[in-house]
């Protein structure tokens, strides 16, 4: 009877752990939806009860243990093996991120203003390709995010160029040129709330912080998804706008970055 009940209950658990880590993935990485439902909702919260940690500590951790102190291109690896192998994350991605690098290559902007830190991968990337004299001004809402994303981009050897801030967007964008002395900025990757890329930009308009050739890139314009901004950028006479058609971080559905340039 015990070696039955053993038996049963070894069975069991290799049928929970197979549908963990292999069947619903697998079943999910097509559909962007049910992608973040299963790894943002259920999986993250199920794994932060088990290991008392969080995501964003999990990833802290990982690079801490496996990536080059001072080597920006091994934190970003570090991160992107995590979590297409590990444990998924709402980073923009190795995909998306190489398209990011090519806009941050081709543009070379000394002011950068990025909506969205979290763990500070997308940070790294773009602080990684600055010119010399360049500066990341780096905007998050959740304090816990910001101290993990600070240790992040300091392991990664860029926080000479970055400036980490803490705070809802709204408020902080008006403060931008007394605060931190900013004219306009000539790029701004927005990776935050997603109802917010519309009345940020908007703000910053308003605040006279785009000039003209000011470039915005957008993440996560098709999934979660961002409509509203995306009917903005493409029908104002304001901006000259491309779609970069790519896939969700880490998964097989439909993602891109939209690239918008302001022409004042």
């Amino acid at each position: 009877m015990w070696l039955t009940l053993l038996c049963g209950c070894a069975g069991g658990g290799a049928t929970l752990y197979s549908l963990y880590r292999w069947v619903i993935p697998s079943l999910v990485q097509y559909h962007g939806g049910l992608s973040i439902i299963w790894h943002d909702v259920i999986l993250e919260r199920l794994l932060d009860a088990v290991t008392g940690s969080t995501r964003p500590k999990r990833i802290l951790s990982a690079v801490q243990k496996n990536a080059t102190r001072g080597d920006p291109r091994s934190v970003i690896d570090t991160i992107d093996h995590f979590c297409r192998y590990k444990e998924w994350a709402m980073n923009v991605g190795d995909e998306k991120g190489a398209i990011l690098d090519s806009v941050v290559c081709e543009l070379k902007p000394a002011t950068v203003l990025e909506l969205g830190t979290y763990c500070g991968y997308s940070t790294v990337r773009i602080a990684s390709l600055l010119p010399a004299n360049a500066r990341l001004l780096t905007l998050e809402f959740n304090p816990e995010f910001a101290v993990i994303a600070r240790q992040v981009i300091a392991w990664a050897g860029v926080e000479d160029k970055v400036v980490v801030i803490e705070g809802p967007s709204g408020d902080w964008i008006p403060k931008m040129k007394e605060h931190f002395g900013v004219t306009t900025f000539d790029m701004v990757f927005l990776d935050h709330w997603k109802d917010r890329y519309l009345p940020d930009t908007k703000l910053m308009e308003d605040c006279g912080l785009l000039r003209e050739g000011s470039v915005l890139v957008a993440d996560n314009v098709i999934c979660p998804g961002t409509p509203d901004y995306l009917e903005y950028v493409r029908g104002s006479p304001r901006y000259e706008s491309h779609y970069f058609k790519s896939h969700l971080e880490y998964t097989k559905a439909e993602d891109g970055l939209e690239k918008s340039v302001f022409l004042g």
